[in-house]
């Protein structure tokens, strides 16, 4: 049996992947598959509808929040979003390698502050007791760090616009969506494959700025009308859309994201209390800021020979993706929404059996 833990794409339900499959055959009893249907037939625009409807109920979005399903990734996200806010400054938590390429973006167009950054210790914890300037536009920050394990598991109170990339824990725990002017993100962690991207943004920041955008590039564009629950300005991404769609019916058929948190966090408390039991390995974040959803950690002083060795055990016992992002080293377990719990024991007993082998 084959454990993944790969950082993204990552693992599906099996209920999405199936219902994917079948679709591919045949979408809504057409007889057409759901790769050469047109996004303009109203099988598809109930689809759409539903996938809006879930993402509404799943979160609690309030009604005066628009939510876009675009391509281009969150990284194209990192210039949209100072596009259409940015008028003089906005202001960047450095909590990692995007939060950083985010920031980097934002300079096309205007002032960009970066109000703290944990680099000096390589993106190990979140920077702490840090000012927001008041006379920014907004406050941008990256809830979830892949590849250091970090996460800011709340919602923070901010005196301006706060902007978050959530693409990798979005969905897997309860948010107050009105504490934030803008939520994006990639949806290949927690919410579907590679390939659509969502955005959910308060209604009165559409064509906030005199600014004169590319047509693609304005939000505003791809808002829906008032009297539809649709929006596909151009030919939406259908197959990831469809995914996603039955990966939040998963979600919501698990009981939603308060359920989804209980899970995420047992299985968390499950790979952390044994990196900090065994003593072959030691976890890389600040334990208050560990990721509950990439799990970072290398070979204890004095077993730093032993990494290969280790690669080596977990694979053969069906381990696949645990390798660390390069800017680390080690090994990083991706543990997102649908990575059951049978999958983190499983890895647990390979650190325990490879403990032993080892004294």
């Amino acid at each position: 049996m084959k454990h993944n833990f790969n950082a993204g794409p990552c693992v599906l339900p099996r209920e999405a992947v199936e219902a994917a499959i079948e679709a591919i055959r045949d979408f809504d009893n057409t007889g057409i598959g759901i790769l050469e249907i047109s996004h303009r037939t109203p099988g598809w625009e109930r689809v759409m509808a539903e996938t809006r409807q879930l993402w509404r109920e799943l979160l609690n979005i309030p009604e005066n929040y628009e939510i876009l399903f675009l391509g281009g990734g969150a990284s194209t996200q990192f210039f949209h979003v100072p596009a259409n806010l940015l008028n003089k400054k906005a202001a960047y938590l450095q909590t990692g390698v995007w939060a950083k390429k985010a920031a980097k973006e934002a300079k096309f167009y205007g002032e960009v502050e970066v109000v703290a950054s944990s680099e000096d210790k390589t993106y190990s914890y979140i920077p702490k007791d840090y000012v927001i300037p008041t006379d920014a536009d907004y406050f941008h920050i990256t809830t979830n760090n892949t590849i250091y394990g970090t996460e800011i598991r709340y919602d923070m109170d901010c005196p301006i616009d706060l902007v978050a990339d959530m693409s990798s824990d979005i969905m897997s725990r309860p948010v107050d969506v009105s504490k934030y002017a803008l939520i994006y993100g990639g949806a290949q962690k927690n919410v579907g494959p590679a390939g659509v991207t969502f955005v959910i943004i308060r209604r009165d920041l559409l064509g906030k700025l005199d600014r004169k955008l590319q047509t693609m590039v304005d939000y505003k564009t791809h808002a829906a009308e008032e009297d539809k629950n649709i929006s596909m300005f151009n030919t939406p991404p259908v197959f990831p859309i469809f995914v996603m769609y039955e990966t939040l019916k998963w979600v919501k058929n698990l009981g939603g994201l308060e359920a989804m948190n209980k899970i995420n966090v047992e299985k968390a408390d499950l790979l952390y209390n044994e990196i900090d039991r065994n003593s072959m390995f030691v976890g890389t974040a600040a334990k208050e800021d560990r990721s509950i959803m990439n799990v970072c950690f290398v070979m204890a002083p004095g077993h730093e020979d032993k990494e290969k060795a280790f690669m080596e055990f977990a694979k053969e016992r069906g381990m696949v993706g645990i390798k660390g992002h390069r800017s680390v080293g080690g090994f990083r377990a991706s543990i997102y929404n649908a990575c059951p719990v049978e999958s983190v024991k499983a890895l647990v007993q390979c650190m325990q059996d490879f403990e032993a082998a080892n004294k």
